[in-house]
């Protein structure tokens, strides 16, 4: 959320970036409904500083002996009070009005963000791994096709359990991907992260803290109820990204500066509908419903949350050297950064098993698998996230960042494209490997059912 006073002291800057960021703002409105509730609370001033003068006086006139003045005072004294009631009802009508729109102002990008108007505007800022790739097979196989083929994913199955867009992982798949949530985790550990487990549900005040809720509703599950029907601040929802419950750990507290900077990571299942996504490449386990993520969460002085962005942005990129899988790093335009972001890198690892127009010139393709953002305090202020500099000084409002440490799902379909044997067989990255017990290579499973001798999958 903006701070109110910055919106009327810089009121120029912010439209400028409401138009670079595309965004449908009616920022007239809402310094009209600013402008209204400043003069309701002067008035209100005005009113209990008059009744005030009024209720001393009440006590003068009674000891002079002038009664009849002395009830006149007492009657005024009760319009006041009623007149105050009336004007502080509306003031707080107006608050109420003016943080609502207020949550649906995006952030400020920072300067330096580049310009533009969609995702076909991000700037390139360099490439890594390209230099020297392993051989691959002449046409390397979509994940999706190779993975039912070996039987580690099953993508009917887990329509017919839960719906389109949740799959099973079964056998080696399972263990890949068991085997990349601890190798993360492991990873981050030694950056000096420290692990929380949080709640997967999580309630309607804190998708508000992240920026979540109002503006992306339609994206979330809701527990109970759909999510377009009204709802208050302890219904629930299924958390669509760690970054919800992590950085609402500490809302509505305030922090020493001693505690900082602090820095989370966490392992959950993210829940997202997808809303709007239609027409996209939905084939596999790019876009689904359901998926694992590890989450770096970091909270910072001000003052270093530019310098704590590119920290987060290598030990986000420190999987995908690890894991030698090429990768790339964007820069977002206004147009594409999300809400709540000042600024945001992405990190695109290549998965080479189906070519598109948009993916590099060695074919393939480019998926996004972390954006490390800074978003200042944007969060910090709609959570009521501050911190203490001095003992004795003021509580300020903190920044926050966070970067997805990676996205597990696509981390593992660049594994099983990029690390593909002309056999079929896929080769286990080195780090991995002793996380599935020293094994080399995901070689596949046989089918169970009739419906595999039907196909003539099983003799």
């Amino acid at each position: 959320m903006l701070d109110r006073q910055y919106l009327r002291e810089h009121t120029d800057e912010v439209r400028a970036a409401l138009d670079a960021r595309g965004a449908d703002v009616d920022l007239d409105h809402v310094l009209d409904i600013d402008d209204r509730w400043r003069e309701a609370k002067n008035r209100g001033d005005e009113l209990r500083h008059e009744r005030n003068e009024v209720s001393n006086r009440i006590g003068e006139l009674k000891q002079a002996g002038e009664d009849e003045e002395a009830e006149e005072a007492i009657a005024r004294s009760q319009d006041l009070k009623d007149d105050i009631a009336e004007i502080e009802e509306r003031a707080d009508d107006l608050e109420t009005r003016l943080n609502e729109a207020l949550l649906e102002i995006p952030n400020v990008p920072q300067e330096g963000v580049p310009e533009g108007a969609d995702e076909s505007d991000n700037v390139e800022v360099r490439r890594e791994g390209f230099d020297d790739l392993r051989e691959l097979p002449d046409e390397v196989t979509p994940h999706y096709d190779l993975g039912e083929e070996m039987e580690i994913l099953d993508f009917e199955r887990g329509a017919k359990t839960t719906g389109a867009g949740f799959y099973f992982l079964k056998g080696d798949g399972a263990r890949l991907e068991h085997a990349l949530i601890q190798f993360m985790l492991d990873l981050h550990r030694e950056q000096e992260y420290v692990d929380v487990f949080p709640p997967v549900p999580v309630n309607s005040k804190s998708m508000t803290g992240t920026s979540q809720l109002p503006k992306f509703a339609d994206d979330a599950y809701r527990v109970g109820g759909s999510e377009h029907e009204a709802y208050g601040d302890d219904d629930l929802w299924l958390c669509p990204t760690a970054e919800v419950p992590v950085t609402n750990m500490y809302r509505e507290e305030i922090l020493l500066d001693d505690d900082l900077p602090i820095k989370h990571q966490a392992y959950t299942p993210n829940f997202r509908r997808e809303a709007g996504e239609h027409g996209t490449e939905t084939r596999g386990i790019v876009r689904v419903h359901q998926f694992n993520k590890v989450e770096l969460v970091n909270f910072v002085r001000p003052e270093e949350s530019d310098e704590r962005l590119e920290g987060l942005l290598a030990e986000a990129e420190e999987t995908l050297r690890r894991l030698d899988l090429p990768y790339r790093v964007l820069d977002l335009c206004t147009g594409d950064l999300t809400f709540g972001s000042a600024r945001t890198y992405d990190l695109e690892v290549w998965a080479p098993g189906d070519d598109m127009e948009e993916g590099p010139e060695e074919g393939g393709r480019w998926l996004e698998v972390s954006s490390a953002s800074n978003f200042e305090a944007f969060q910090a202020r709609r959570a009521g996230l501050r911190y203490r500099p001095e003992r004795h000084e003021s509580a300020d409002y903190l920044h926050t960042l966070n970067a997805s440490g990676t996205a597990i799902g696509r981390v593992m379909v660049a594994i099983l494209e990029y690390y593909q044997n002309p056999d079929g067989t896929v080769e286990v990255p080195e780090p991995l490997r002793p996380y599935m017990g020293g094994q080399e290579r995901i070689e596949g499973h046989e089918p169970v059912g009739e419906s595999a001798v039907g196909a003539g999958r099983k003799e």
